[in-house]
């Protein structure tokens, strides 16, 4: 197995010019402050993901202050994971957090605030009746319009950090291929990509993996059992990790003993679709757009229409990123227009109900020039890595 050398972290003026950016999308929406909660934003932003738990933990930003919001007995905590937190308010065990957040806006004048739509409902519903208390309203809205366009646009260095983490994973693929044997069972097969991902320098070992046989292909994200793969089997097998929080995810559809002619044309089906995904995506192009073109690739080997089966059931791609699926996204209704520095997933899987389902997942980043893939996608339904 090859392994990538690992790409530097992000670094802290990196992260620094993303806070300029939120503040200047705050100006342009009209928001006074915007309070980030643990999750995938505050990673963003911050470097740490923190966790959220009944006690509130978070970061409200304004115009011009930065201030680190938890429990007083986590201060040390806090500061370790966030050193750069120089402004802290604290509260006690018997105090509301939403209590003081509501007094922070108060006093600094703010009367629009936009919350972290990672946040809980449970959280969301205590701060907005601590604002409901103020003598002047504070009016509330989601910060996911502001914060989504930002995130949508990769960094070299965030693409250089998914670019380590795919090839891995492919690397990680192609060795399973060249050991798997019928008579294996699937979680001795999740098992061995699990090593394998750890062995190579991953976050930690699988963040998630799918290992279908047969039948099971025909379910886009598996079924439950333990099943052994018999001969003449067809396998999918969709597994990803991450590096530094960035994600990777990739599905390999093949075989180890030739197969039926039909499942050997719809394989065929399956690679125009994602080649014709590929190639419609451009500097300018609507999401939908890419969405289409793998479509009509399928109805021209007449399976579909839109989700019908034997057909496509689900949206081409996805956005990938500290999130495995974030927007924008290759799916009917996404208008967006494709930019560099957008990255997807190209995975236009066909399914044969009751019988088989075949998906070959591969990644693509947009340049000024057009798309590049991540990974060079699967070549051969028998020989899936040359």
């Amino acid at each position: 197995m090859t392994i990538a050398s690992r790409p530097p972290r992000i670094s802290n003026a990196e992260r620094e010019q993303r806070l300029d950016n939120l503040r200047t999308a705050m100006s342009a929406n009209g928001l006074d402050a915007i309070l980030i909660t643990p999750g995938s934003n505050m990673r963003y932003f911050f470097a740490e993901a923190f966790y959220e738990s009944e006690r509130f933990v978070g970061i409200l930003l304004t115009a011009d202050r930065t201030i680190f919001i938890c429990p007083k007995f986590e201060e040390s905590a806090i500061r370790a994971k966030f050193p750069m937190a120089a402004d802290m308010a604290f509260w006690e065990e018997h105090e509301s957090p939403f209590a003081l957040i509501a007094s922070l806006l108060a006093e600094a004048g703010c009367q629009r605030c936009a919350l972290d739509p990672e946040c809980s409902y449970g959280h969301a519903a205590r701060l907005f009746d601590a604002l409901a208390q103020l003598e002047k309203p504070v009016h509330q809205s989601s910060a996911a319009s502001v914060i989504a366009p930002l995130r949508a646009i990769k960094s070299q260095a965030e693409i250089d950090l998914m670019i380590a983490a795919m090839q891995l994973t492919l690397s990680v693929h192609q060795t399973i291929f060249e050991w798997i044997k019928p008579g294996m069972k699937a979680s001795a097969v999740i098992a061995e990509i699990d090593r394998l991902h750890r062995a190579g320098s991953a976050d930690g070992g699988n963040s998630f993996c799918a290992v279908q046989f047969g039948e099971a292909t025909s379910h886009p994200h598996g079924v439950p059992g333990d099943p052994a793969l018999q001969e003449g089997e067809l396998i999918l097998i969709d597994t990803g990790c991450t590096i530094d929080g960035y994600n990777s995810d990739i599905t390999r559809t093949y075989a180890l003993s030739k197969l039926d002619s039909e499942i050997e044309r719809l394989w065929h089906a399956e690679k125009e679709a994602q080649q014709a995904a590929f190639d419609r995506a451009a500097i300018g192009t609507p999401c939908e757009d890419v969405d289409k073109a793998a479509r009509d690739m399928l109805v021209s080997h007449g399976l579909g229409p839109d989700y019908d089966l034997p057909g496509l059931p689900h949206r081409t791609g996805h956005g990938i990123g500290l999130d495995i699926h974030e927007g924008p996204y290759l799916v009917k209704g996404d208008a967006t227009p494709l930019a560099a520095g957008m990255c997807f997933s190209n995975e236009p899987m066909i399914v044969v109900p009751g019988q088989y389902g075949i998906r070959l997942e591969d990644h693509f980043y947009m340049t000024a020039a057009g798309p590049e893939w991540f990974t060079r996608p699967q070549e051969d339904l028998y020989r899936p890595f040359g």
